[in-house]
């Protein structure tokens, strides 16, 4: 029965999108040029620079503790607790500096997803604005069909219109 109706439903489809005023939109070729997208990027490049700081100085100084770590294994004279004790410091170090990394890597995905967030809510604003103002019954992501007849319309330079791009 479900199966039936499936068919069905892909069979009337056609028929029916073909009534209808179809549009496609290459967002990907909108968002970069907004000015919001383009001040959120800068406000992520500035926090990813700043997080290379630190993760640089954190790395600088685990190589530094492996550097003394080595030199007193070499010595016959320390004690072998004392180059236990360097080693856990060495490896306490490199968990800081991976948890560090992960903190930094996660906060920066936050980070972009709060920024773009308004950007591309604008921007299916002005697709949905575009549609109402010109009828269009559906605008799809540009290569998400198969196929894409020649009476589908190419609303991007519509959208970047309304946008003021």
């Amino acid at each position: 029965m479900i199966k039936k109706l499936l068919v069905a439903l892909l069979v009337a489809l056609p028929l029916c999108a073909s009534a209808q005023k179809l549009g496609v939109v290459d967002t990907n070729s909108i968002l970069p040029l907004m000015p919001e997208y383009k001040a959120a990027e800068q406000q992520l490049a500035e926090a990813s620079k700043k997080y290379e700081t630190e993760f640089s100085k954190l790395r600088e100084e685990m190589e530094k503790k492996f550097a003394e770590y080595q030199t007193l294994s070499e010595d016959a004279n320390t004690p072998q607790s004392i180059k236990d004790r360097r080693m856990q410091e060495v490896q306490e170090l490199d968990q800081k500096v991976n948890q560090f990394y992960q903190t930094a890597q996660q906060d920066l995905q936050r980070q972009e997803q709060q920024l773009l967030q308004p950007v591309q809510q604008k921007m299916v604003e002005a697709i949905q604005s575009v549609g109402q103002e010109n009828g269009f019954a559906m605008i799809l992501p540009n290569g998400v069909a198969a196929y894409t007849s020649t009476d589908v319309v190419d609303v991007t330079p519509l959208v970047k219109t309304k946008l003021g791009i």
